[in-house]
């Protein structure tokens, strides 16, 4: 069997840090595609499982971007060369993949927290060190993945700035378009102004959301909030939410989003929502709860996003300045990995992407 050498983040031990080692992928099979990385965004999901580790050594990583190496006999419409950006991974046969809704996938915690192919297989080669994640294990030089997951793109763009898209973004940007379908004049509150909450503000702006209030603990982000798009901004330490979020709006909002994953959080994104109103939150726990005055409390996958066709989405409205999300963006060498995470996990940088190439 043909494999290739990669250098890959191998998670060995949960609190890592993570080492690079080099390893040996197969091939693609009929269905695959060897995808040569450029890029890779450092997601929240992936700093979890460092925190808790894996139960066995992973390569993790979920926000790649990269060229065509080679596709399977079976692939069509991606050829070497082609730029391509990676997201989450869906089975593509079950009934929600067959109506496009992948964000429903019958297999979704199994195609992308398996570390496996679904069907049990491994890419790595006589290795105990697992791959696929999110169909891609993006923390290395190269990885197999999926027409299922891959958004071809133009090459007008940077690859290392695209990778940016294929997770956190979208999912934010996804809930406020997707799931919200916020409306001009309609409120909105964003718990935590991360990646994942900057993206739904500036989607808001987008969509002609107001008041849009962003509600953080790092001054630094809720600056680059008002940047973006908030008009108001609430820092909860030094201020109660709910009183600051009625005090603006007069009563509630109809919207919030809670990236947070704080208890006390997700009871205040109820206490402030407006009768009719939906409160979201990024847990990943597909769920729904109705509350009293019509109001429905739910939890969002990927921000019910098609990769294939909300990433380009993003890019047409960065390109035409309404989604500035290079703002956001702060560049690591591969080698650094430890340190972004750091960084990352410390609140000063808000999306920390890799270059591989070369290393």
């Amino acid at each position: 069997m043909r494999t290739h050498k990669v250098r890959a983040a191998v998670l060995r031990d949960g609190g890592g840090p993570l080492k690079i080692e080099t390893l040996e992928l197969e091939g693609p099979l009929e269905d695959e595609v060897l995808v040569r990385l450029s890029a890779s965004g450092i997601c929240h999901t992936d700093i979890g499982f460092v925190d808790g580790g894996a139960g066995e050594p992973v390569v993790l990583g979920h926000e790649g971007a990269g060229v065509v190496e080679e596709a399977g006999e079976k692939v069509k419409g991606l050829s070497p060369g082609d730029h391509v950006v990676l997201s989450y991974l869906s089975c593509g046969s079950c009934g929600p993949c067959k109506k496009r809704r992948p964000f429903d996938c019958e297999r979704l915690f199994e195609a992308n927290f398996g570390f496996s192919r679904l069907d049990g297989s491994n890419g790595y080669w006589r290795s105990d060190v697992k791959g696929h994640f999110f169909g891609q294990s993006s923390f290395a030089t190269m990885c197999l993945s999926t027409k299922r997951n891959i958004v071809k793109v133009e090459k007008e763009l940077p690859l290392e700035l695209l990778a940016a898209l294929g997770c956190g973004l979208q999912t934010g940007a996804g809930t406020v378009m997707n799931i919200f379908k916020i409306k001009k004049g309609q409120s909105l509150a964003i718990f935590g102004t991360g990646a994942v909450g900057l993206a739904a503000v500036m989607a808001g702006r987008i969509n002609g959301a107001g008041p849009i209030i962003g509600v953080d603990i790092v001054p630094k982000r809720l600056k680059l909030a008002l940047e973006l798009g908030a008009t108001h901004v609430v820092d909860s330490r030094d201020e109660d939410t709910a009183s600051r979020i009625k005090a603006v709006t007069g009563k509630g909002v109809d919207f919030v989003l809670d990236t947070t994953g704080d208890l006390e959080m997700s009871r205040i994104s109820s206490e402030v929502l407006n009768p009719g109103g939906v409160a979201a939150d990024v847990t990943g726990i597909a769920s729904e709860r109705t509350l009293p005055g019509g109001r429905k409390a739910i939890s969002v996958i990927q921000g019910n996003s098609v990769p294939q066709s909300f990433i380009p989405k993003l890019i047409r409205l960065y390109k035409e300045g309404l989604f500035p999300f290079d703002r956001l963006v702060k560049f690591y060498d591969f080698r650094d990995i430890n340190k972004a995470i750091t960084a990352s996990k410390s609140g000063r940088v808000i999306k920390p992407v890799l270059k591989m190439i070369g290393k």
